[in-house]
């Protein structure tokens, strides 16, 4: 639904962009993770057709951005990280006049705008005028406009921006329910959000992509990787490490006689570990595989590949 080869884009000297390649697929929903200044606003501007770009190629829905880039916006919702709006219209007002500017007649204007504000929440709230809005309301609106032209595209940057927990859980909860009908990116420095919202992150830093994989996979690549951790009885640390494939043991101490160790492996070693101990080669309570948290995952591969400019 979204194909990314080779973008580049600079501003005077400065690279914004350097050779960033990606798909997503439909009905996916995809976090664009990065640091202040790494590109990702710069490259949700081009896939909306809002800026140009100085090389690449850029597909959305089957249309080139930059060749047909009318037939793009008519797929693409896009939501900025400050919603557009006019503080002097009312909800109903300024929705009815988003979806003209979208091409649609009156009376689709009218389905498509009733339609949306209940999806989002807004259901009732015709008469209220944008300026007296809280941040959290003024968020569903952006996203209302984004939604009112019924796009297969989603493209969201900041949706959670400055609200407080109970506006972002109702974010949070509309998003979800965008997937599979739509084809969702998602740029946000919330990384619980990331959790919540999107099996697959894209992270970009200094204008490059530097990951993309599913959030497990970019946990694994952070310092120290993956780990198991286990209870045993009957098998000695030196033991452990002589198992196939294992790399580094710790010992983490006892519990209830039970002698607690951390072991890094080159692979997965849950399965080997479980073999011997069924096999009767030692008494196993507890086997765990843990991962990063995805903070120390993102701060890991961002770091090791510089800070943004």
């Amino acid at each position: 639904m979204i194909e990314v080869s080779g973008l580049n884009k600079a501003y005077g000297p400065r690279a914004a962009l350097r050779d960033v390649s990606f798909t997503v697929a439909r009905g996916e929903i995809v976090a664009f993770l990065g640091p202040n200044g790494a590109g990702k606003t710069t490259t949700m501007r081009i896939l909306t057709g809002f800026l140009s770009a100085d090389a690449g190629d850029v597909k959305v829905a089957g249309f080139d951005v930059f060749d047909e880039p009318r037939a793009v916006r008519e797929r693409v919702g896009y939501l900025p990280e400050t919603p557009p709006l006019y503080p002097e219209l009312s909800v109903g007002v300024y929705l009815d006049f988003c979806a003209e500017l979208r091409g649609m007649g009156k009376a689709e204007r009218s389905r498509r705008v009733g339609e949306t504000m209940e999806r989002v929440g807004l259901a009732g709230w015709e008469r209220r005028l944008l300026g007296s809005l809280s941040k959290g309301y003024r968020q569903r609106v952006g996203l209302a406009q984004a939604l009112v032209h019924d796009p297969p595209v989603l493209i969201l940057d900041e949706p959670t921006s400055g609200l407080d927990p109970a506006q972002v859980a109702g974010i949070r909860d509309l998003v979800v329910s965008l997937a599979g009908d739509h084809t969702v990116i998602l740029s946000t420095h919330i990384l619980s959000e990331v959790e919540a919202l999107c099996p697959r992150a894209v992270v970009i830093t200094n204008g490059r992509i530097v990951a993309d994989g599913s959030l497990e996979e970019l946990r694994a690549r952070a310092p120290g990787g993956a780990w198991t951790y286990v209870e045993v009885q009957g098998i000695e640390g030196r033991q452990l490490g002589g198992l196939p494939g294992v790399q580094v043991v710790e010992p983490l101490g006892t519990v209830d006689g039970w002698e607690c160790w951390r072991v890094r492996a080159g692979a997965d070693p849950r399965e080997g570990l479980a073999a011997l101990a069924a096999g009767g080669a030692f008494r196993l309570r507890a086997l765990e595989r843990r991962l990063p948290s995805l903070e120390e995952a993102f701060i890991g591969v961002v770091g090791r590949e510089g800070t943004a400019a």
